[in-house]
């Protein structure tokens, strides 16, 4: 498992190290470890280190002497290393050794800063560390800008400038990395967007903090973390013990819902899916899906918030398509009275916006919204929830008691007193109707199968992102150059599965 931490956390733990260290070995550490993907990356892009261009975008801070001690070290390989001194002061022991190495240094000024910074073959940011907040101060802000004019590599000393460490919000300009080299521990605002737009790929250099981490803030399950959650079939497993799930999905308007749903809870797993809902849609699962066990709701009964004649289940999906009229708030009401877990996507989450007494059950919900619908479940802005993503899904799995699984570009996975998890999976193509839809048949075939809300919620995005990644052509870790649509997601689930 991947976690991270903010940034008061580790500077904790950098003084109980330092504590037991000489003084400047942590930087001597972080320099060397820099150094050393740097010249990896100018060995990749210009086939050497010897003669290549190295523009040093040089703050006040500590990673400001990071970058000028490892630009000693580019520079006594032949590298020409160039700094642009931006700050009110400058580490005295990187400036000391840039220098000896044979490189040069000046004070900021806007001419040469543009021509060095645009003719680089390597652009390292060491402008602000971890301790940077809010909106870049200038010149700072004038040299984030300029990195995206160069045609060079861009590489961000332990976070980019600009981006929060703790949280990954972005108040102004910031930098926007091709690879961020991080020290020590993963920084929350490194995983979490918008910051992880802007960190590129991400470096871990270990610098001995592990020991001297607390409990993470951030988490991001990996593929071998996953594996070991899902559910396997043993010898004795029948189609009930592999988990029953309901679906409560679809209308007249809106069928294609109810049939992603449905193959997103089929390619995933489930042992028996009882899917419900009006005519229509039950006519297009039964073409489509004949594994499912099909019921068209009776109206009269659902306003009595029964929901038997669909059968026992021991999960249920319910909202996408399903509309926002009454006979929806009924369907919502029975299913959200029910004593098991229910996932709640898409209308649903329109249904409880409007009506937050649904939500009072003593079962496990989880909620799957956009920022969109959690602006609406809130009564925040849109805006405000995506540039502090992390800030509002904590806040709404505390007042909402429920897991909350925020999609979009980085998707995350809150429960209250649960570090929040992060998902590292997944393709710009998935931005396309009805994947959604996918998702939670995926999550809710997981949550049958008996996997607390937490697990069942991490581990449906993660192969969600790992099967639209597959069907995009880009493989188990490429992102794939092909367009995709819903359905082509839930076919490549058996594949993703496979693959973990």
């Amino acid at each position: 498992m991947r976690t991270a931490y903010t940034s008061d956390q580790i500077r904790s733990a950098e003084l109980a190290l330092m504590a037991r260290l000489p003084e400047g070995t942590l930087m001597a550490r972080a320099a060397a470890g820099l150094a050393a993907v740097c010249a990896h990356l100018l060995a990749g892009s210009c086939g050497r280190v010897y003669g290549s261009r190295v523009a040093l975008l040089i703050g006040s801070g500590d990673n400001g002497g990071d970058a000028l001690y490892a630009g000693a070290r580019l520079a006594r390989r032949g590298a020409r290393v160039e700094a642009i001194l931006a700050g009110s002061r400058t580490h005295e022991g990187g400036l000391s050794a840039l220098r000896e190495a044979g490189g040069r240094a000046y004070p900021y000024d806007a001419a040469r800063a543009r021509e060095l910074v645009t003719g680089a073959d390597l652009v390292v940011d060491g402008l602000v560390g971890i301790g940077g907040s809010g909106a870049l101060r200038e010149p700072y802000g004038t040299l984030a800008r300029l990195t995206e004019e160069t045609e060079g590599l861009v590489v961000a000393v332990d976070v980019p400038s600009g981006v929060d460490a703790s949280s990954g919000r972005v108040d102004g300009p910031a930098v926007r990395a091709h690879l961020t080299v991080t020290f020590g521990a993963y920084k929350v605002g490194l995983l979490v967007d918008p910051g992880a737009a802007h960190a590129g790929a991400v470096e871990l250099v270990d610098i001995g903090l592990g020991p001297f981490l607390p409990d993470p803030e951030v988490a991001a399950l990996t593929g071998d973390d996953v594996a070991d959650l899902l559910p396997r079939p043993g010898a004795d497993s029948d189609k009930y013990r592999r988990g029953v799930v309901g679906i409560a999905a679809g209308s007249d308007r809106f069928t294609g819902a109810a049939v992603l749903s449905v193959a997103g809870a089929v390619r995933a797993g489930a042992g028996l899916i009882r899917f419900a809902s009006s005519a229509e849609p039950v006519r297009m699962v039964r073409t489509r899906w004949p594994e499912a066990v099909t019921t068209v709701l009776d109206p009269s009964l659902v306003l009595k918030s029964s929901l038997d004649e669909v059968g026992r289940v021991q999960a249920w999906v319910l909202g996408p398509g399903l509309g926002t009229g009454p006979e929806a708030h009924a369907v919502a009401r029975a299913v959200l009275s029910t004593a098991v877990p229910v996932l709640v996507d898409a209308d649903g989450l329109t249904l409880i916006a409007k009506d937050r007494t649904l939500l009072r059950r003593a079962a496990p919900t989880v909620l799957t919204p956009h920022a969109g619908e959690l602006s609406r479940l809130l009564g925040v802005p849109r805006e405000r929830i995506e540039a502090r993503r992390l800030e509002h899904v904590r806040r709404a799995a505390a007042e909402l008691a429920a897991t909350v699984l925020l999609k979009g570009s980085t998707t995350l996975v809150a429960e209250q007193d649960r570090p929040v998890r992060v998902n590292t999976t997944g393709t710009p193509w998935l931005a396309t109707g009805g994947t959604g839809d996918v998702l939670s048949g995926i999550a809710g075939a997981l949550l049958a199968a008996g996997l607390p809300g937490y697990d069942a919620a991490s581990c449906a995005a993660y192969v969600h992102g790992l099967a639209a990644r597959i069907a995009a052509g880009g493989g188990i870790t490429g992102q794939g150059d092909a367009p995709i649509a819903a359905l082509d997601v839930a076919q490549a689930l058996p594949e993703a599965l496979r693959t973990l």
